[in-house]
């Protein structure tokens, strides 16, 4: 069986590019599967076949259905609601981690500016969530 897929919703190239730069450094042989806004992201999580990503990694502020949107929709779908969910955002601002965590996202984390630093966070991240965390199996239930 294939492995499950790791979800990023980025709209910024570079900020994927440094997704994948820090999958490599931690050796991640998962795919890793991107969509550029949230209304993408639920159309690879819902489409036929259903997309049995075992993490996503969101940005709020993607075009169109932004992250917020995508967020409130992931969680109360009872098939994706358990789907690990990490809110990767520019924004420190309070009311952005109030609103993701009272929403269900499983953790915050604000992008660094520096690259280096992000690349770290992001090494972090994947190794937590892909080596120490026992996860979910894949949403059998159809729509």
């Amino acid at each position: 069986m294939p492995q499950r897929p790791i979800l990023v919703v980025e709209d910024c190239d570079e900020d994927f590019q440094t997704v994948q730069d820090a999958a490599r450094r931690t050796a991640l042989t998962h795919p890793i599967v991107r969509a550029s806004s949230g209304a993408e992201c639920l159309r690879l999580l819902r489409g036929v076949p259903r997309s049995p990503a075992l993490l996503v990694l969101l940005d709020l502020n993607t075009p169109g259905d932004d992250g917020r949107e995508c967020l409130r929709e992931i969680r109360s779908d009872d098939t994706l609601m358990t789907l690990p969910l990490v809110v990767l955002s520019a924004s420190a601002k309070p009311r952005d981690l109030q609103f993701c965590y009272a929403n269900g996202a499983n953790a915050y984390h604000v992008k660094p500016v520096e690259h280096a630093l992000h690349l770290q966070i992001l090494q972090t991240i994947l190794s937590y969530w892909l080596g120490s965390v026992a996860l979910p199996h894949a949403p059998t239930k159809a729509r």
